[in-house]
């Protein structure tokens, strides 16, 4: 197969070119480069079946050739991106949602959105099901992430009821591991930057706020498993082991050796619209896709730390 994918360069979408490279196809990877990194995918320039395009999808892309697949991961992801290039993300979740769908619509290629999670907003269910249509701030800061992915889905239905596209839609939540970029102000990657200068570790709040943290392998099958099924409602694909945001700094430090594991923990006010709780309820995962997270927390993050580590002077215990 020829698989395009939209921030191809990006962390999760960087990952899922080595898959489909790994699985004997081409892959087009399409990335302006706001967030992404050429690190990323620095060894797989060398190979035939690789080709990266520098572009930004919010403008229209012409392609020759077939395209079998199409997989839109370009968008800012994080608080502190998305909080940076506001207008970018709103265009990208809306231009660029309509610019894929036009791709896959010409090609009669089968197309995956990466929503996610932030759909929810700050849930009034708990767990989240797919059913649940979210308590969203429309004008808060967290916004224009928020509503750009929801207003992508929507597109992506539309296309789907009226142009007869064969599409999917993953609602990924919180995902973690090796290419996540150390300043993206995310938890995990956060805190792992924090112990490794010796920092004291970050906490909003009271650290009470519960997230779901799925690790990058298992995501990206998940993914892969949704790409091949016959669902076109959303999907939630994340990990159930819910943890409290405090709970993830103890443990992150737990992988230090024991001088960097005495630094503090410091709390900061909780900022705007930032969730309460997050955790995915999967039962339409595991029922239709057979699909269940299988690395641990404490893997995951053992293999994160060690990973980060290899840019900075301070080296993990184990």
């Amino acid at each position: 197969m020829r698989v395009l994918i939209t921030g191809g360069a990006g962390f999760i979408g960087s990952h899922l070119c080595d898959r489909f490279l790994e699985e004997g196809h081409t892959v087009l990877c399409v990335d302006n480069f706001i967030t992404g990194s050429e690190s990323n995918i620095a060894h797989l320039l060398s190979k035939p079946a690789f080709q990266l395009l520098r572009h930004d999808i919010t403008k229209p892309l012409e392609l020759s050739g077939p395209i079998d697949y199409v997989l839109h991961f370009a968008s800012p992801a994080s608080p502190v991106d998305y909080l940076r290039y506001p207008i970018q993300t709103l265009k990208v979740g809306s231009l660029g949602t309509l610019n894929s769908l036009g791709i896959a619509k010409a090609k009669q290629a089968k197309f995956l959105l990466a929503s996610t999670s932030e759909v929810y907003g700050d849930p009034r269910v708990h767990p989240q099901l797919e059913d649940y249509w979210g308590y969203v701030n429309p004008v808060g800061p967290r916004g224009v992430y928020d509503e750009a992915k929801r207003f992508a889905e929507a597109l992506t239905v539309a296309y789907h009821r009226e142009h007869g596209v064969d599409t999917r839609i993953a609602r990924i939540f919180n995902t973690y591991g090796p290419r996540m970029r150390l300043d993206d102000g995310r938890a995990i990657p956060t805190f792992i930057r924090q112990a490794l200068k010796g920092e004291p570790l970050t906490v909003f709040g009271q650290g009470s706020q519960t997230r779901s943290f799925c690790y990058i392998d298992d995501l990206v099958e998940g993914i892969r498993r949704l790409m091949d099924s016959s669902i076109h409602d959303p999907v939630n694909l994340g990990n159930p082991d819910e943890r409290s945001i405090l709970e993830i700094a103890k443990k992150v430090l737990t992988h230090f050796n024991k001088e960097t594991a005495a630094s503090q923990i410091e709390f900061r006010p909780l900022p705007q619209d930032d969730p309460k709780q997050r955790c995915p309820d999967i039962t339409k995962a595991r029922r239709l896709l057979g699909w269940q997270p299988t690395i641990t927390l404490d893997l995951g993050l053992q293999r994160t730390v060690v990973w980060f580590a290899q840019d900075l002077p301070v080296r993990p215990s184990r």
